[in-house]
């Protein structure tokens, strides 16, 4: 898995999949762009399972951003040692990847046990939530395997890789001495990247973030006193 092609045209390919697949998905489906929620048949394990794995997602994906883009050189400045980061990204990594496995073991729970989710089920589906899975079980079986003293320091070979695809000048022979499970790890997240517009997953692209800067509803209250005093009419009444 040292291959040029691989960790240099990859990453690329994935790229373009999902640019130009978002763009499809939303001029050609867009009244497919939905989780096609399935609350409707089934609340009380949704009810446990989606903030569980909406949460823990969240959170994994930040410290990949903050692992990932933010360079060891930074967080050694503001005086974050390696073991230090280690030991959070370890007990951090591990506690957010257990929620998210957690969230998805009750949601296939979920649709393989209840009739009506289990119909609504696409193949589209059961790929995303394979994928997903392996994603986040092969993240956290690099790092439990790596745990040991202050664990790989994938910040001095993958991070950098990975910021110099921005560059348009990938140096692929950081990746030459990345373990093995790391790099599974890596192209199993570059496959579930490229699959997002096609799955349910590119609804994340559609968050109402609009909804924390949108002004108050302002209700105006009734006088009960004065609507019951009041004769009944038919039919729609004129607003002042």
């Amino acid at each position: 898995m040292t291959t040029t092609p691989l960790w240099g045209a990859l990453p690329y390919v994935v790229l373009v999949l999902l640019v130009a697949g978002t763009v499809w998905r939303y001029r050609y489906d867009r009244f497919g762009w939905t989780t096609r929620s399935s609350q409707l048949y089934e609340s009380r394990l949704l009810r446990v399972a989606s903030p569980a794995f909406h949460y823990g997602i969240l959170f994994v994906f930040a410290g990949h951003l903050v692992g990932l883009l933010i360079p060891e050189s930074w967080s050694a400045a503001a005086g974050v040692s390696e073991h230090v980061y280690h030991l959070f990204s370890l007990y951090g990594g591990t506690a957010a990847g257990v929620l998210t496995v957690l969230g998805i073991a009750v949601l296939v729970y979920r649709r393989r046990t209840n009739g009506p989710v289990f119909r609504a089920t696409t193949v589209n589906d059961k790929l995303m939530y394979l994928v997903l899975l392996g994603a986040i079980v092969m993240g956290m079986w690099a790092k439990l395997t790596h745990a040991s003293g202050d664990g790989y320091d994938y910040r001095t070979t993958i991070a950098p890789w990975l910021r110099s695809l921005f560059t348009l000048q990938p140096d692929t022979s950081l990746m030459a001495g990345v373990p093995v499970l790391y790099q599974i790890h890596v192209v199993v997240g570059l496959v579930l990247i490229a699959l997002i517009p096609f799955t349910r997953l590119v609804h994340m692209f559609s968050a109402p973030v609009q909804y924390l800067f949108r002004p108050y509803v302002v209700y105006r209250s009734r006088d009960e006193g004065q609507l019951a005093s009041r004769p009944e009419r038919r039919g729609w009444e004129r607003v002042p």
